[in-house]
């Protein structure tokens, strides 16, 4: 089951094959549900003529307390670092009052076949200001 009450926030239940045997979510799942907050998150961005592609550069997960099957948590977006071409991302996950993850993830821009870094557009800068720690 998975809630959603604005674009950066969503809420899920663990489910039973994002942990292992002794009941602990696995790190790759907690960076996948992170990037399914990130998707629901870009939704909500302006829409630009002539969008780059984005493709992820970097992720990684520092893990503060397991989350265990049928843990409810919420997966909340902000955006930690805005840069010419880059842009990065802290997903904060809870359980409760307590901080159970931290997700990081950097996008690069690019275009064409070759992936060539290209700048931001600006409306999508100006909208990322908005969600900025």
């Amino acid at each position: 089951m998975m809630g959603i009450e604005r674009s950066d926030v969503i809420e899920m239940r663990i489910p039973p094959r994002d942990v292992d045997r002794q009941g602990h979510m696995f790190i790759a799942s907690y960076i996948s549900q992170a990037e399914t907050a990130l998707s629901n998150f870009w939704r909500a961005r302006p829409l630009v003529s002539d969008e780059p592609v984005y493709i992820a550069t970097k992720a990684s997960c520092a893990l503060h307390r397991a989350l265990r099957y049928d843990d409810l948590a919420r997966f909340s977006v902000s955006v930690n670092k805005i840069g010419g071409k880059s842009i990065g991302f802290m997903v904060m996950v809870e359980t409760g009052n307590e901080l159970a993850a931290e997700v990081e993830i950097l996008w690069l821009a690019v275009r064409g076949e070759e992936h060539d870094p290209v700048p931001l557009p600006e409306d999508t800068r100006d909208w990322l200001y908005k969600y900025l720690d």
